[in-house]
């Protein structure tokens, strides 16, 4: 119990700088006794601490409280805490992880810590990846550069090549990033607003000295969620409503990944769904093989090109192998597409 005692001590001279006994004890529910006895011997541990009497005294540490108590190298504490931090953030981690990340930041000098805790703050993942893709690609060739401009917080001149092939040279404020699914991004500050970078289309970074503007309320992960937000209502225009044979559930989960909506049981057995897509006929297209076990009910157009479908498989299949599509009277057929295509582009 003494050594407990002893370190917290340590981590309360460098958050206050100077305690005195009093406030010691009333903080490890000692006595003032004890908490005297208790900085004397850190003292006699070798913990360069000293007094200072008189009615504004008390104890210190040497260098102004900046001694490092976790041994670590200003490099070595903010690259654990670039490691540390996403999965402390992450849903569902250790609160063990999270109570020693903070005592591992009250142990740090304070010309440690705003790095450190800017470090951990620096990247999120988000565990649910466009179109159910759990893979992650190898970091992009930017990464490090932009993770370091954000943990300084200082401003960037990016070259990027948006979604339809145009290059372009933008001033950002990097705010964070996120890896998601396969994909990285940047969340920054821009003249337009706050936008996302996808990484593998940047080209060049030149990080400069101007601070990054970033607002005293914002959250990495709170802008992420709007980011996400608005780009599932861009790409959702149509919804489709349908029914499901319970068996053919994990069918359509994994044509449609996150685009899916499940109620609950209905009186029939079947599991009513909603399915959000881009266009009516390219759903039509993705949910064709799932006949067996899925209804659609709305909308009917979507029914319609279904009944197209259909007819032209029928067509198609009863003619003999090798005949084109022209000889059989029928039209090219269509490109559906990745339904889970879309994402969140500056």
């Amino acid at each position: 119990m003494k050594s407990d005692r002893l370190v917290a001590i340590l981590l309360m001279l460098q958050r206050r700088e100077q305690v005195t006994a009093a406030e010691v004890a009333k903080e490890l529910e000692v006595s003032e006794r004890t908490a005297r006895r208790d900085l004397d011997a850190l003292g006699m541990a070798g913990i360069p601490i000293y007094s200072i009497q008189g009615r504004s005294g008390g104890w210190r540490l040497l260098g102004g409280g900046r001694t490092d108590l976790s041994g670590l190298t200003a490099s070595e504490a903010r690259a654990l805490f670039q490691a540390a931090g996403p999965t402390a953030a992450a849903q569902g981690a250790s609160s063990d992880v999270k109570a020693a990340l903070r005592k591992l930041v009250r142990a740090l000098p304070e010309t440690f810590r705003t790095q450190a805790e800017a470090a951990a703050a620096s990247l999120i993942v988000d565990s649910q990846p466009w179109g159910g893709d759990g893979s992650v690609s190898a970091p992009p060739p930017f990464l490090d550069i932009l993770q370091d401009a954000v943990i300084r917080g200082v401003q960037a001149q990016l070259r990027y090549v948006d979604s339809a092939g145009k290059e372009s040279e933008r001033r950002v404020h990097p705010l964070g990033l996120v890896v998601k699914g396969a994909r990285w991004y940047l969340v920054a500050h821009t003249e337009t607003g706050r936008r996302t970078f996808r990484l593998d289309r940047v080209i060049s970074v030149v990080p400069s000295d101007a601070p990054v503007h970033r607002g005293d309320d914002f959250d990495l992960t709170q802008s992420w969620r709007d980011l996400t937000a608005e780009a599932e209502r861009r790409r959702g225009v149509v919804e489709v409503h349908a029914k499901c044979a319970p068996e053919g559930l994990s069918f359509l989960q994994t044509a449609v990944g996150d685009n899916l909506e499940i109620g609950p049981v209905a009186g029939d057995g079947r599991i009513p769904v909603v399915i959000r897509a881009p266009s009516e006929y390219g759903i039509a297209g993705h949910l064709a093989g799932l006949v067996e076990w899925l209804e659609i009910t709305s909308p009917q157009a979507v029914r319609t090109h279904l009944a197209m479908i259909g007819a032209a498989l029928t067509t198609r299949y009863t003619e003999p192998a090798g005949e084109t599509r022209s000889e059989a009277g029928l039209a090219p057929s269509p490109h559906f597409g990745p339904l889970n295509g879309a994402e969140p582009e500056p």
